[in-house]
C-alpha cells in the first residue's frame, strides 16, 4: 500500500514508532539476551560443566537445575533456556521486518511482535522472580534475563499501541469482514482513511527520542 501523508508519525507519539532507529534497538537489546539465554540452556542440557555467577555463586545452579526447572522442562522436552533464546532470537526477526509504516501496512506483524515481547516478557519476568522465591536461591543471568525482558517491553509498546489505534480507526469504518482484511495489510479506502485518522489525531505526548 502506498501512502503520502508525512509526516508519518501516528497518534500519541511525536516520532515513529516503527522508524528503523526504534526497531533496530529492540534487536540490539534483544540480541544481547540471546547468548546469556543460550549459555544457560547449554548448561541444563549438560554441555557445560558450571555455570558462571558473580555474585550468587551457586544460585544459578541450584534455579536452573531445580526440580521446578526439570518439571517445566519435561512439559516443553528442551530447557526453558533455550525457549527463551528462541523467543529473543524471534524477537529480532520481528522487530526487523516490514517497513517503517508497518503499523497500518502489516498490523498482524506488529500484533505478533507484541504478543511476542509484551505478555511473553512479563510471564518470564514473573517466571524467574517467583522462581527465586520460591526455591529461595537467585540467578544473576536469569535476573539479567528478566530485566532485559522489561527493557523490550518498554522499548516495544508503544509500536503495538498505535497498531491498535488503527485497527480501532478500521473497525469504525467498516465490518469485520474490513478489519480482518485490513489486519492482514490488504489496500482499502476504509485502511486508509483509518490511517489518516491516526496520523491527524495524534497527541503532543513527549517521544523517546
Amino acid at each position: 500500500m502506498q501512502h503520502d501523508l508525512k509526516p508519518e508519525i501516528p497518534r500519541p507519539w511525536t516520532y515513529n514508532p516503527s522508524s528503523w532507529n526504534q526497531r533496530v534497538r529492540v534487536a540490539l537489546v534483544a540480541l544481547i539476551a540471546v547468548p546469556i539465554a543460550l549459555y544457560l540452556g547449554l548448561y541444563q542440557w549438560g554441555f557445560l560443566d558450571t555455570a558462571w555467577d558473580p555474585i550468587f555463586g551457586d544460585g544459578t545452579k541450584e534455579v536452573i537445575m531445580s526440580d521446578l526447572s526439570h518439571t517445566f522442562t519435561s512439559w516443553i522436552r528442551v530447557p526453558d533456556a533455550i525457549l527463551g533464546a528462541l523467543a529473543y532470537l524471534s524477537d529480532i526477526i520481528f522487530a526487523l521486518a516490514g517497513s517503517e509504516r508497518r503499523w497500518q501496512d502489516r498490523p498482524w506483524l506488529v500484533v505478533i511482535f507484541g504478543i511476542d515481547v509484551i505478555p511473553l516478557g512479563f510471564v518470564s519476568a514473573i517466571l524467574v522472580i517467583l522462581q527465586g522465591f520460591a526455591i529461595e536461591s537467585w540467578c544473576f543471568l536469569c535476573l539479567v534475563s528478566a530485566a532485559i525482558s522489561l527493557i523490550l517491553i518498554v522499548l516495544a509498546y508503544d509500536e503495538v499501541l498505535s497498531c491498535c489505534l488503527y485497527l480501532c480507526e478500521l473497525k469504525k469504518r467498516g465490518s469485520w469482514k474490513n478489519l480482518w482484511w485490513g489486519f492482514w495489510g490488504y489496500p482499502s479506502q476504509a485502511a486508509l482513511e483509518a490511517g489518516e485518522a491516526v496520523l491527524q489525531k495524534r497527541g503532543k505526548r513527549v517521544g523517546k527520542n
